[in-house]
């Protein structure tokens, strides 16, 4: 709790009263390494806090080698099919622990009472949004502006660790080329 209350003070200041009614609707999940917690289809009923792994977004395929990873999350990070939440309708994509994780989960139904009963729900939902979509922007520009090479340069500047835990065929698919397109990307560098 103290990873997700050092997050939250950094976006806004929050009132005990506020803290404990929000605290008191978050529940810890632990999810298996290698398991698929949000499946296509599904309507997503939570947005969670990473405590600890990585998760891999992504849209599934018949064939398993053909599926589109879009996008990770990280310890200190939210994490939700963000649109399906918001709407309340199927998921699109899937979301998959790649390493044993730990996540602070709130219901959207919750989360209303939260943006209801507190002073500061609405705030940190606004600005959480806002993280989220910058976060998305940022990808969606890096796709169209920058060269595969550089696109795994700079994922690899923002986030060193990701060559330990995230296999190259997720990051392949992550920066829009094959397995082999990053084989000799990497050679290169």
């Amino acid at each position: 709790m103290k990873q997700i209350k050092a997050y939250l003070d950094q976006i806004a200041t929050i009132s005990n009263s506020d803290w404990q009614f929000f605290m008191s609707k978050l529940q810890r999940r632990e999810i298996t390494k290698k398991t698929i917690f949000l499946k296509l289809n599904e309507i997503e009923d939570h947005i969670s806090f990473i405590e600890s792994g990585v998760v891999r977004l992504f849209i599934p395929k018949e064939d398993s080698e053909k599926e589109i990873t879009f996008g990770f999350s990280f310890k200190d990070q939210f994490i939700s099919a963000y649109d399906s939440f918001l709407t309340q309708t199927p998921s699109a994509y899937q979301l998959q622990a790649l390493t044993g994780t730990t996540i602070l989960s709130i219901t959207y139904k919750d989360l209303q009472d939260v943006y209801n009963n507190t002073k500061m729900g609405n705030l940190i939902g606004r600005l959480t949004a806002e993280r989220l979509f910058l976060l998305k922007s940022k990808r969606e520009q890096n796709l169209l502006n920058l060269s595969a090479e550089e696109r795994y340069l700079s994922l690899f500047k923002e986030r060193p660790e990701l060559l330990k835990v995230i296999p190259l065929k997720y990051i392949s698919s992550y920066i829009g080329v094959t397995p082999q397109a990053l084989s000799r990307i990497r050679k290169r560098i």
